[in-house]
């Protein structure tokens, strides 16, 4: 019995012993560097963007989780998907999308209220987005291009009619292949995405506002 007792004792130092190894490994690895890049679009407000009255609640863009990352995407060939190494996006991709829209809705100055699905407004109009991509992609080129595809759906809030929907697709050229030169074409892309997305969201519910009898 005591033979038993003495090899138990034995083997719990043993694995008391691994463990603290373990921690003394884990406690010395070094990360390597990551540099986080928060776009700040600019969006320009157009004098054609007409005026409306109704309210309208966003909706944060769906998006598969490949594309949902904060991860900072890249497509060297077609087929193929990557990411920059020591490199992040502030947000994931989907957060950095609703936050343009919405932004660039509200400083347009031609809507009374706009805000994000659940936040209680009374919406006329609600807008569904899905997220297809938001990479940088060489597309066979030597320097690649930020690229964001977003589908958008324009629908009536009290019955969830679909007033209507549109691809829109922004393909902006980075002036080199170094990740902050990438990110640099992503502000230029979200802020046309943004600048596109309300412009149409404006000019499309003010049309069905206008044709109901």
């Amino acid at each position: 019995m005591k033979s038993m007792r003495s090899l138990r004792l034995r083997a719990l130092a043993i694995v008391g012993l691994l463990a603290l190894a373990g921690c003394s490994i884990l406690g010395s690895e070094q990360r390597d560097p990551v540099t986080i890049y928060a776009p700040q679009p600019q969006v320009a407000s157009d004098p054609s963007w007409p005026t409306v009255a109704w309210q309208l609640s966003v909706g944060k863009p769906t998006a598969p989780r490949v594309v949902d990352s904060p991860r900072i995407a890249v497509r060297p060939a077609p087929g193929e998907l990557q990411v920059y190494k020591g490199a992040s996006w502030s947000q994931p991709s989907t957060d950095l999308v609703e936050a343009i829209v919405l932004r660039a809705l509200e400083d347009s100055g031609r809507i009374p209220a706009v805000a994000r699905d659940g936040s209680g407004i009374r919406a006329d109009y609600k807008l569904v987005m899905d997220l297809r991509r938001f990479e940088s992609d060489y597309a066979g080129a030597a320097i690649p291009s930020a690229t964001i595809e977003l589908t958008a759906k324009l629908l009536h809030a009290s019955d969830q009619r679909i007033v209507a929907s549109r691809t829109f697709l922004q393909v902006q050229p980075s002036s080199g292949t170094e990740v902050a030169q990438v990110t640099s074409a992503f502000d230029q892309a979200l802020g046309k995405l943004g600048a596109e997305v309300t412009g149409w969201v404006l000019a499309t519910g003010e049309a069905d506002t206008r044709n109901k009898p």
